[in-house]
C-alpha cells in the first residue's frame, strides 16, 4: 500500500507505534499461555493456499503459517523490517513492484487478512485490484476481517467489513466466491469473542 494508498491511510497504521502495538498484543493475557494461534494455524492450511502473497502482513502471524516461499507486502516498513527479522519474506510495495520473483502470475493464492477494515470501501477495492494480477488464473483468495467484537478492539478500523460487504468487494474484483464462513465459531459468537472471524475465499478469474 503505497503512494495515494499510504496518504489516505495516514500515519495510524504506518507508524513504529503502530508495529510496537502489534507486538505488544502478540504477547499480552492468555496469548502468553496458551497457543492461541492453532486454529487460525490449521484454518489456513487446510485451505492449501500454495505459494501466498499476504497482503497487509502486518508482523507476520500469518505468513509464519504459509508455505516457505511465500511472501509479504506492507505499507509500514517497520512492521516488514520485524517480518525480516523472524526469517520471513517481506516487502514494502515498492520494493515488492521491484522484486523479480514476484511478478505478474507469480502466486498461487492471495490473503488479505485484517486488513479491509482499517480502509474506505473505495481504498479496499483498489488495494485488492493491485494485488489480484500477482495471483496466477485460477488461484485462491482469501479474505478475512473480525467481526463485531474484534472490531471494537482496534481505534484505526474504520468500516465494519461482514459477508456482505466482503461478497460485494469480491464480485467488483472479479473474484469467484466458493464459500464464506465463520471462524473459529458460529456467527452467533462474534459479538463477545473478539477472534472470531469472517472468511470468504475465493478463485481468481481463469
Amino acid at each position: 500500500m503505497s503512494g495515494v494508498q499510504d496518504e489516505a491511510l495516514g500515519s495510524a497504521t504506518a507508524s513504529s507505534g503502530y508495529t510496537q502495538r502489534l507486538a505488544r498484543l502478540e504477547k499480552a493475557g492468555i496469548r502468553r499461555l496458551l497457543p492461541t494461534q492453532a486454529p487460525y494455524r490449521w484454518n489456513l492450511r487446510r485451505l492449501r493456499l500454495g505459494r501466498v502473497l499476504d497482503v497487509g502482513c502486518g508482523l507476520g502471524r500469518n505468513l509464519l503459517n504459509c508455505g516457505p516461499d511465500s511472501v509479504g507486502v506492507d505499507h509500514n516498513a517497520h512492521s516488514v523490517a520485524m517480518c525480516r527479522e523472524r526469517g520471513l519474506t517481506a516487502y514494502t510495495p515498492e520494493e515488492l513492484a521491484e522484486a523479480p520473483e514476484c511478478g505478474p502470475g507469480s502466486f498461487d493464492s492471495l490473503l488479505c487478512a485484517h486488513v479491509l477494515e482499517h480502509m474506505d470501501e473505495d481504498l479496499a477495492q483498489s488495494v485488492l485490484e493491485q494485488y489480484l494480477p500477482l495471483v496466477k488464473p485460477g488461484g485462491s483468495v482469501v479474505l478475512i476481517t473480525p467481526q463485531e467484537a474484534g472490531y471494537r478492539t482496534d481505534a484505526t478500523h474504520v468500516r465494519f467489513v461482514g459477508f456482505e460487504e466482503l461478497d460485494r468487494h469480491a464480485q467488483k474484483a472479479g473474484i469467484a466466491v466458493a464459500r464464506t464462513y465463520s471462524f473459529p465459531f458460529p456467527r452467533a459468537v462474534g459479538g463477545v469473542f473478539p477472534y472470531n472471524e469472517f472468511v470468504l475465499v475465493g478463485r481468481v478469474a481463469g
